[in-house]
């Protein structure tokens, strides 16, 4: 457990928040120290093949043992953490043998993890839980998910006695801006299938993900003094609000769960001459998601023959439902299932209500489920993960690649 604790702690402390602004890949040149670091560890745990490109993706071997062909495997995770808060200076706490109490992660600014709001934290009574001083992010996603990788390939080198096809693994830059697999070689990669680690609690199995569509409006208006502004004066904002409220107020993120999709505004600006704001489209279901596309773009046309052609959209697909790509190969699922179950984890199949680069890998030719990497609350403060979690994902990932070198595909 130490052992996991330590490798884990050590990535955290690094910061390697991706900015979507930027251009370059990785998005930012402080994921550079993590990733440097990352290469020189696989090859001192004795992985070959390590390689990083020009673009910061990792890839390295663990050769087989066997004798006998069987499918190359491959598991994924990402270095990045969110660009939504911050990821500098991250000081994690250890809360060992958790009393499924209140955990204060900083008195000073009163900020308490609490199971009465987090009711996920009942769960891991008795546990090691790992949290963040309640001024940063942890960044366990995904760093736990790369630190059970590591872990598990060090654990299959020191024990050649379990037998396993070759594997490969990757760590990629910028997941958390929607660019992990932009620049993925699967080629190079070679793997007949993969897994995500990037899942949250124990269990996880996640073969099903949103289709995903940006959308951004810029409204151009016209400023007239507000005493003789009657039939002159067209209100960029005024027009904003109206294209909001025609949106179904019940189609948020907020009123929304399971394979429900929906609109979710992130950034607004702007005044009478000029507005503008940004909507991510959501939806499970490939006709619903197509609908809601739709949908703006009617509500856009409608308004521009009131309104005189003032109001530009712009809608951009993301990635699709994996789904898609992963029904064909339901095999590698039940390998995952059959591993879970192999080493006491209950599985949870469940729609993800976001993301992930197995989505879009899938897409491109390497069908990519999604498993738990064990952290709870991302993307916050609140972020939390139970080392026995970490562990567990660390025993699937074993499990998975000495089942694989017992079956027939």
């Amino acid at each position: 457990m130490q052992h996991l604790i330590n490798r884990f702690l050590s990535y955290v402390k690094i910061d390697t928040q991706s900015n979507p602004t930027s251009k370059t890949i990785p998005s930012t040149e402080k994921q550079w120290n993590l990733a440097n670091e990352l290469v020189l560890e696989l090859k001192q745990i004795g992985m070959t093949d390590v390689s990083i490109d020009h673009n910061a993706y990792i890839m390295a071997t663990l050769p087989s043992n066997i004798t006998y062909d069987v499918p190359t495997i491959g598991f994924i995770s990402h270095f990045d953490t969110t660009p939504d808060f911050s990821g500098h200076n991250v000081k994690p706490q250890i809360i060992y043998d958790y009393d499924g109490g209140d955990i204060v992660l900083n008195v000073e600014k009163k900020i308490v993890l609490s199971p009465f709001y987090f009711k996920d934290l009942q769960q891991y009574k008795g546990q090691t839980l790992i949290t963040t001083d309640g001024t940063t992010l942890l960044g366990a996603d995904d760093k736990a998910g790369i630190a059970e990788i590591i872990t598990a390939m060090e654990y299959l080198i020191q024990h050649p006695e379990i037998k396993h096809g070759e594997i490969r693994i990757a760590f990629t830059p910028d997941e958390e801006i929607g660019r992990g697999a932009h620049k993925f070689d699967v080629k190079k990669f070679g793997a007949a299938w993969a897994y995500t680690i990037d899942g949250s609690q124990i269990g996880e199995l996640e073969y099903e993900n949103f289709n995903a569509a940006e959308a951004k409006v810029i409204i151009k208006g016209k400023s007239v003094h507000p005493g003789y502004a009657k039939g002159k004066m067209v209100n960029a904002l005024s027009i904003a609000n109206e294209i909001i409220g025609i949106l179904p107020p019940e189609e948020t993120p907020q009123h929304t769960s399971g394979r429900e999709g929906f609109f979710h505004l992130h950034h607004m600006k702007g005044g009478i001459e000029h507005a503008e704001f940004e909507l991510i489209i959501r939806d499970h279901d490939a006709k619903h998601f197509e609908r809601r596309k739709q949908l703006l773009r009617d509500i856009t046309n409608e308004l521009n023959k009131i309104f005189g052609d003032c109001i530009s959209l712009e809608i951009n697909d993301q990635y699709f439902n994996m789904r898609e790509k992963i029904e064909p190969v339901l095999h590698i699922v039940d390998l995952a299932k059959e591993a879970m179950n192999a080493v006491g984890v209950t599985p949870i199949i469940k729609p993800i209500r976001g993301g992930t680069d197995g989505a879009q890998l899938s897409f491109m030719g390497l069908p990519c489920p999604n498993i738990f990497a064990g952290g709870h609350n991302f993307h916050g403060k609140y972020e939390y993960v139970p080392v026995e979690s970490m562990q567990k994902a660390v025993e699937v990932i074993v499990k998975i690649s000495e089942l694989t070198a017992t079956k027939q595909f």
